[in-house]
């Protein structure tokens, strides 16, 4: 018997990779006109900047994906002042990308669903707290959320076993009873299933060989089956 459901947030809830393209763009875009550079260098430096950042924070920690310590790694790359540039470029980048946030089709309609039905709903996902909060909050799901795990809380990266704990302990639950769904077949599908949890893949263009490999859902629409919830063909709810 399912009692919670986590699901991850980028490219599960909503498309980051079009969100990251609108907040690259009005990095970009700052770059020129602010910092004097061009496109292609300030791309260059971007990408520098991120190994920088996982050089000194290791990969393994929500620091790993901070904005202002990128966005301080770009300046300090390019010799220019952190004041003000690092908080105006963070806040630009994430205010696009805000911005540009819509919810998966179907989704909202799925953890209605599953409210109704008693199903707890959490969250599990790698990055700081406060940004993911904003994007529940622009997403509309927020009032269906009763747990929220983050590796910043965790203090380790899906698929570590320490981050899947801490989710089946806020449910109350034992990981047998709690369904992950993500789209991150290594971090949130196998990295459930490691740690005993059901893992489902959200993934939007499955062979046929993935879908007997793996629950898949490929549309949260084709979850809902009239009073039944299907979190791939071997999940019913």
């Amino acid at each position: 018997m399912i009692k919670a459901v986590f699901f991850d947030i980028d490219n599960t809830l909503y498309s980051y990779d079009r969100g990251n393209e609108a907040g690259m763009k009005a990095l970009t875009v700052y770059g020129e006109t602010v910092l004097q550079m061009d496109r292609e260098t300030f791309v260059k430096v971007f990408r520098q900047a991120q190994q920088l950042v996982k050089e000194r924070t290791g990969a393994d920690c929500a620091a790993v994906h901070n904005r202002l310590i990128r966005m301080q790694c770009i300046l300090e790359l390019l010799g220019k002042p952190l004041f003000p540039h690092a908080t105006v470029m963070y806040h630009l980048y994430w205010d696009s990308l805000l911005s540009s946030v819509r919810p998966e089709e179907g989704v909202l309609q799925l953890m209605q669903l599953l409210k109704m039905k008693g199903i707890g709903i959490g969250i599990g996902t790698d990055m700081t707290a406060y940004i993911q909060y904003k994007k529940l909050e622009v997403l509309g799901v927020s009032s269906y959320i009763d747990w929220i795990v983050t590796s910043e809380e965790a203090g380790a990266e899906k698929p570590a076993g320490r981050f899947f704990d801490l989710c089946a302990q806020k449910a109350g639950a034992a990981p047998s009873q709690c369904a992950f769904i993500g789209d991150s077949l290594e971090k949130d599908v196998e990295g459930a299933l490691k740690n005993g949890f059901k893992g489902v893949w959200y993934h939007k263009n499955p062979t046929e060989d993935e879908k007997r490999s793996y629950p898949v859902i490929d549309s949260f629409c084709g979850c809902i089956q009239d009073d039944r919830i299907c979190l791939g063909k071997e999940i019913l709810i």
